[in-house]
């Protein structure tokens, strides 16, 4: 370990990855299996891709559940952040299969089982990139007992939950309309499917109608699909087309007669008040062709081709291949009427990207509605609580309409279906059934429906094991917004049906940190912020328009600086907050040093103040103690980090040290005993935020052992002194006044100015004043050449070479001079109503801030 007599500059490159090598040794990380739920205190991780990295989503969400483990462990309670990756079926299939196809060759070439190995391979080269990355940012996850979603104990306990749904009723098979994904061949759910607004062409086909006696005109923006149409319907108030229910039109290009029905769903005002119903490609016209009894005809294939159902000229051509192909000949057939751009929203996959094709496709599927019901009672009942509270009605409104949930998907990687087919025969078990012939189902789980049972399957359900007893419930999950039903809504259900009882009793759902410039952090975007590179140095995206590398800031700077951002809104992403996070380590180390060094390696903590300042001292302690915690208790981590800030930058390095100076040069042992006390327990104080630095300094502190394994220091009311802390107050105000007035006065910074005290209340505090202030109290009689408020009454300033009055006037009357003009400017530019009125509201509000500042500065002046 270095010396600190001769280590000047904190260096986080070098101390952190020492310091996590020494915590990782130390096994403080595990914790033994023993109590209960209700008295220990756990955290399940949002699980990562287990071939993914850390970006700066994970930094800040990594951020706050270390601040709370670290905080609960301190508290003395064993503490568990269950740690583990997710297996990610169609991201690390997609890499997997990315990485044959520059091999030249694909999984179909491998077939299934090499495949598989290819890809557990897979993970064995790149799975446990983010693990480190997670021990580089210092998070205090239990690595001794990591968890994979493919693990086999996960596994089995997956399948069980599959098997007993299905013997419930809760699981079945059926024919129905998926949002196939054309660019992973396989179903999603309605929750991995994103509105995107686009523009069409909306095109007015004329449908002869079989009668001869005209045609009936429908809109629609995808006319290959037309080759699906099985009816054509029309609302039954709709007097237009009252006469013609019932008649048949012709199906262009195809020569299928169509029925013409009435049904409420239709809208008159959307096109012609006519709609084609192709129950094979709408998830609506899928409905309605179940009301009325309509064949189903899929002519686009699950790979984005049309299908043999097509006719011939058509089958095999790509979807937009296939609508130009259509069009061409109905212009040709003089079947358009016309045409218009339309403006609507179009469904895509999150996965892929591509344009979701609604499809008629045999699948498992997962009734909601049972298993919702208690998951909505132990919201309104308060027993699951969301931070911040408006999230609430969001869970809410989406449990209250739930719909089947899809689970089956076409991939090969993934927890396989325990389903075997012989003929008609449907076999769902947890090992293969007797007899020859079955076959097993290809198909693999959503990855979320393992996923809903992190909180209790990584703990060993359905095995009653001491750590599920110990840690399960887990306390708080920490989590965004974008997976509220994904995710946390499913695993509320799954908690509640399997293991009994509710998975967490809070839920916090931070903010998203975006980009500087407001857009979505993205590496193609150019937008993204790789965490490590903030932590060790590298490259600045080119959202900087500054260019270079950033510093190597260290991960407290990183952490620190990401709480600071943290909000209950969307925030944008700040390198002036890490760089003030890198501040405040350096200004705590130095500060530490400066006590380190001069207390000698005897001194042991202890409370032993003798002045106003000691006591002032720890009466701000205790209060920054007891801010800190109801901060960190109540998920408001933005002002736990900037109190927290305050207190180690402000009070005690640039006040109290500053005010304990010469004491400490003189070797005062009272002094001494205090400043260890101070020092020890503001280390614990700021450990769960920035632990790196508080572990550094802890180990050159005379007595103690390790700061990871010691406690938070208990409150202590006593030591709440309202008269120091209002003397001492009032200190720090009267210095900042007569710096303030040095400095607008012109004084020279090293003039000791003679002056005379002539307020109440400073009889133990002014020596402070004097020090800190440059002055001299020791003018008798002389009349003042200035006069200085502070609260009590007000400071003299007498005649002296270093200070010239008629200069400090001459300045301040220039001073006055550019304020007034500037607020003059600003009063014009906020009155005139043209910018006003079509300014951003941003410059204008701006504008306003501007104005209030400079009112403010005329009026101190």
């Amino acid at each position: 370990m270095p010396d600190l007599q001769s280590t000047t500059r904190y260096d986080p490159s070098e101390v952190e990855p020492r310091i996590v090598e020494r915590w990782l040794r130390s096994g403080l990380f595990h914790p033994e299996p023993e109590g209960t739920a209700a008295e220990n205190y756990s955290i399940a991780i949002p699980p990562p891709n287990v071939t993914g990295s850390l970006h700066m989503g994970h930094a800040f969400q990594d951020s706050i559940m270390d601040t709370l483990i670290r905080y609960h462990r301190m508290r003395g309670q064993r503490t568990k952040w269950i740690l583990g990756t997710d297996h990610a079926g169609i991201a690390t299939q997609t890499q997997v299969e990315n990485a044959l196809a520059a091999e030249g060759t694909s999984r179909q070439d491998l077939g299934r089982e090499e495949f598989e190995r290819r890809v557990w391979q897979w993970r064995a080269d790149y799975g446990g990139q983010i693990i480190s990355q997670l021990e580089r940012l210092g998070a205090s996850c239990d690595y001794a007992d990591e968890r994979f979603t493919l693990d086999e104990a996960y596994a089995d306990a997956v399948l069980r939950v599959f098997v007993a749904l299905y013997e419930k009723g809760y699981i079945y098979r059926d024919r129905y309309m998926v949002n196939w994904d054309p660019g992973t061949r396989s179903a999603i759910s309605d929750l991995e499917v994103e509105d995107r607004e686009v523009t069409d062409t909306l095109y007015y086909i004329d449908y002869p109608l079989d009668s001869g006696s005209g045609a009936i005109t429908v809109a629609t923006v995808r006319p290959e699909t037309m080759l699906a149409d099985t009816a054509i319907a029309v609302h039954p108030e709709d007097e237009r087309y009252a006469r013609l229910v019932g008649e048949k039109a012709i199906l262009p290009l195809v020569g299928r007669k169509l029925r013409i029905i009435a049904d409420e769903y239709v809208k008159p005002e959307f096109g012609t008040g006519a709609l084609k119903i192709t129950p094979g490609h709408d998830p609506n016209d899928f409905e309605i062709g179940r009301r009325h009894g309509l064949a189903l005809v899929s002519v686009i294939g699950e790979d984005g081709r049309m299908t043999e159902d097509a006719p011939e000229r058509f089958v095999g051509l790509a979807v937009p291949a296939a609508q130009e192909a259509v069009v061409q000949e109905l212009r040709e057939q003089g079947l358009i009427a016309r045409t218009e751009p339309y403006t609507h929203t179009v469904p895509y996959s999150h996965r892929s990207g591509e344009r979701i094709e609604p499809l008629v496709s045999l699948q498992w599927f997962m009734r909601m509605d049972e298993l919702a019901k208690p998951a909505i009672e132990v919201v309104r009942s308060g027993r699951v609580r969301f931070h911040p509270e408006r999230w609430t009605r969001v869970y809410l409104d989406w449990m209250e309409n739930i719909r089947p949930w899809t689970i089956s998907r076409q991939l090969w990687w993934g927890h396989r279906l325990p389903v075997w087919y012989r003929g008609e025969e449907t076999y769902v078990g947890l090992s293969e059934p007797p007899g020859a012939g079955w076959e097993r189902d290809p198909d693999v789980l959503d990855t979320w429906f393992s996923s809903a049972l992190w909180p209790f399957a990584t703990l060993g359900w359905p095995e009653p094991t001491p750590a599920l007893r110990a840690f399960y419930p887990t306390d708080v999950l920490v989590t965004a917004r974008d997976i509220i039903f994904l995710w946390v809504a499913r695993m509320v259900m799954m908690g509640l049906e399997f293991a009994g009882e509710i998975p967490f009793e809070d839920v916090h759902i931070h903010a998203v940190i975006q980009a500087p410039d407001g857009r979505r952090m993205s590496k193609s975007l150019g937008t993204g912020i790789d965490p490590l590179d903030l932590i060790e140095g590298g490259p600045r995206p080119p959202v900087f328009p500054q260019g270079g590398d950033f510093p190597a800031y260290g991960a407290d700077a990183l952490r620190w600086g990401l709480l600071a951002m943290s909000s209950t809104q969307d925030v944008r992403f700040s390198e002036d907050k890490v760089a003030q996070g890198q501040q405040l380590t350096n200004k705590l180390w130095n500060a530490s040093r400066l006590i380190l060094l001069g207390v000698g390696p005897d001194a042991r903590a202890e409370v032993r103040p003798t002045t106003v300042e000691d006591r002032w001292i720890l009466s701000r302690l205790e209060r920054a103690r007891a801010e800190l915690a109801g901060r960190i208790q109540g998920y408001d981590f933005s002002r736990a980090a900037l109190g927290l800030y305050d207190f180690i930058y402000g009070e005690l390095c640039d006040w109290y040290l500053e005010l304990v100076k010469p004491r400490l040069r003189a070797g005062e042992g009272a002094l001494a005993a205090t400043l260890l006390h101070v020092l020890t327990e503001t280390l614990a104080l700021a450990h769960p935020i920035i632990p790196f630095v508080t572990e550094e300094i802890y180990s050159f502190v005379p007595g103690v052992e390790g700061l990871l394994a010691g406690g938070l220091p208990r409150s202590e009311d006593a030591v709440i002194d309202e008269w120091a802390e209002q003397s001492l107050a009032d200190v720090i105000e009267a210095v900042r006044a007569l710096r303030g007035w040095r400095d607008h006065a012109g004084v020279k910074v090293s003039a000791t100015l003679p002056a005379r005290l002539a307020a109440d209340g400073y009889a133990a505090t002014a020596e402070h004043i004097a020090r800190l202030a440059r002055l001299s109290f020791n003018g008798e009689g002389e009349d003042p050449v200035a006069s200085v408020a502070i609260p009590g009454g007000a400071i003299e300033i007498l005649a002296a070479e270093g200070f010239d009055p008629e200069a400090a006037g001459r300045k301040r009357a220039a001073e006055r001079a550019r304020l007034e003009s500037e607020i003059e400017r600003s009063e014009r530019k906020l009155a005139n109503q043209g910018f006003v009125a079509k300014a951003p509201a941003a410059v204008v509000q701006r504008e306003r801030e501007k104005l209030e500042r400079l009112r403010t500065e005329l009026e101190a002046l």
